[in-house]
């Protein structure tokens, strides 16, 4: 567990986490261990993007960790729900099914000395 005084905000702590356990423990968010072991870097993942998203200026400390909680909550949900490789957070994943197939170039055996 990070340092950080208790009346540190949400956010702040978040950042200054060390695990997805912690932070789902921050956010008070059940999880199966399975699961978070297999896709602990998408469900994290994920979660910055809809954070990403989010405007969080003047809202209330309570408001943002609710919304965050949100957030864990539906990014662990996708994880749940399917696989990393159908849900393709990572570039690598999504650039597997986007780039053409090429076949593999073939050299006869005759052509070889």
């Amino acid at each position: 567990m990070s340092n950080a005084p208790q009346t540190a905000g949400i956010l702040y702590r978040l950042n200054q986490a060390c695990s997805a356990e912690e932070i789902f423990a921050l956010l008070g968010v059940d999880y199966d261990p399975r699961i978070v072991n297999v896709a602990r870097l998408h469900i994290l993942k994920r979660m910055g993007q809809h954070l990403a998203k989010e405007k969080f200026a003047g809202a209330a400390e309570a408001e943002v960790a609710a919304r965050c909680k949100t957030m864990l909550e539906q990014a662990y949900a996708d994880f749940v729900a399917s696989s990393p490789i159908d849900q393709r957070v990572f570039k690598v994943l999504k650039d597997a099914v986007t780039e053409p197939k090429r076949p593999a170039a073939f050299v006869p055996l005759s052509t070889l000395k």
